[in-house]
């Protein structure tokens, strides 16, 4: 069987058949892939609302301009950075679509962890409930002793 145009096959290294991935999965992977790593991470918050020369970016970094330039490289792949060269000089621009894509994808998942959330608030409104008068006796006295500090010269 043929991939689809636009798809690509990834092996998942077990001899199990290869997994057909659409374009968009596979871009969607060069994103999370390029954001796994603090470098890149640390490259895109300097890019965020500046065009920096790859020298610029790699001045706060104890890594070689090389190193930097394979990073930057990852990132171009991944569009979340484009290059405009002149000459030897190459200046870096952030491109911020691709993580709203991630983004929208991540979204997608909120809703389990939004019951996580909604479980945890239930449990402490029937913690709440259970413990009203010992809640009510620790604002009593939290009160006495705002009043006594504040009764200090």
């Amino acid at each position: 069987m043929r991939p689809a145009i636009g798809s690509q096959v990834i092996s998942n290294g077990t001899g199990a058949p290869p997994l057909e991935v659409s374009a968009e999965e596979a871009a969607l992977d060069l994103v999370f892939a390029a954001l796994a790593d603090p470098v890149r991470r640390s490259i895109l918050r300097r890019l965020d609302g500046e065009d920096l020369l790859v020298s610029e970016l790699a001045k706060p970094f104890r890594i070689s301009l090389q190193a930097v330039s394979r990073h930057i490289q990852v990132l171009v792949r991944a569009g979340l950075v484009t290059q405009q060269r002149t000459g030897r000089v190459s200046r870096c621009r952030l491109d911020a679509g691709p993580i709203y894509q991630a983004a929208v994808w991540l979204n997608h998942y909120s809703k389990y962890w939004q019951e996580q959330f909604n479980t945890l608030a239930a449990w402490l409104d029937e913690i709440e409930r259970e413990q009203p008068a010992s809640r009510k006796k620790r604002k009593s006295s939290n009160a006495l002793l705002v009043r006594k500090r504040k009764s200090k010269p």
